[in-house]
């Protein structure tokens, strides 16, 4: 992660408990969802976007979504499975890798949940600035067919993109620059691949990101740049993750000050060990007399053990 609580900071924050997180991640996605409804830009300026990504992925040669589309619409066996992996693993597997990371790596939690929080901002401040129209609702001379409205009969989505069948106006089909499925999918990764302890781990950790890349383009659902974009908005955000939590710490503090608490701090050490301040003596333990006559007194005043 790019910023872990240092430990001593982390018990004085606490523990995150889900009941206060689990209604703040639902909250952000709420407003996430309302706001890309309200980042419903002109339909025309969203095309143009499109066309001009189009044009400029022509001009670099770095078009793939053109092929692997003819492929998954000439190939069945291919684009159902893309077509069920883009409407569901992108609301699986996030949920399951924030809830595998606050349970056994709790340490790391508040940053993993930050760095998502923000860049899912971040990309609705991209729909929001640049409202884009996916491949699949180009004219059909641009070449791209929507595999989702072709295998809409073997799945619960209809014609319009993951949304369940008779919800598509409750989705906001040009919020497709930059791509959080491949944001969210990079995101998996990365925390898999830090504090997952396992070969599948890994291997998942590298698999999943490319696969969706691949699927996002297969399915004519998002340009080779919109994956380019929602990399670079997950890396915004990576750097964001540690001032964000510093500033909230600060207003923790602040308002802990202002609310007339003092954080419980654990009492000064006198002296380390069993050691004891200047002065101080230890009670005689047992055995203490066992020293051979003539030695002379540990406690350093010349008076053999025998003497006393």
């Amino acid at each position: 992660m790019p910023y872990s609580v240092p430990r001593d900071r982390a018990a004085a924050v606490g523990r995150p408990r889900w009941w206060t997180e689990l209604p703040l991640v639902l909250l952000v996605y709420v407003a996430y969802s309302a706001g890309r409804l309200l980042a419903r830009g002109d339909v025309s300026a969203a095309v143009d976007h499109g066309l001009a990504i189009l044009r400029i992925e022509k001009f670099l040669s770095i078009n793939a979504e053109h092929p692997l589309n003819r492929l998954f619409t000439r190939e069945a066996w291919l684009g159902i499975p893309a077509d069920f992996a883009y409407a569901s693993l992108h609301y699986l597997v996030t949920p399951a890798v924030l809830v595998w990371i606050f349970r056994r790596r709790s340490a790391h939690y508040r940053a993993a949940r930050t760095w998502l929080l923000i860049s899912t901002f971040i990309g609705l401040i991209g729909f929001t600035l640049m409202p884009t129209c996916p491949p699949r609702l180009l004219a059909t001379g641009h070449g791209f067919v929507d595999t989702m409205a072709q295998y809409s009969a073997y799945g619960w989505w209809g014609g319009e993109a993951s949304a369940p069948r008779g919800l598509g106006g409750m989705t906001n089909q040009y919020a497709a620059m930059p791509s959080l499925h491949v944001g969210w999918a990079l995101w998996c990764g990365v925390l898999l691949w830090r504090h997952g302890r396992t070969r599948a781990a890994r291997v998942f950790a590298v698999g999943y990101p490319l696969l969706t890349v691949i699927v996002v383009m297969g399915t004519a659902n998002h340009y080779f740049l919109d994956a380019v974009a929602g990399a670079a908005v997950m890396g915004a955000g990576y750097w964001l993750t540690r001032p964000a939590l510093e500033f909230a710490q600060h207003i923790r503090t602040r308002f802990t000050a202002w609310n007339g608490t003092t954080p419980v701090t654990p009492s000064p050490i006198v002296s380390g060990g069993c050691e004891t301040s200047a002065g101080e003596r230890i009670t005689r333990q047992p055995g203490e007399d066992d020293r051979p006559a003539g030695s002379p007194d540990p406690a350093g005043d010349g008076t053999p053990a025998a003497a006393r």
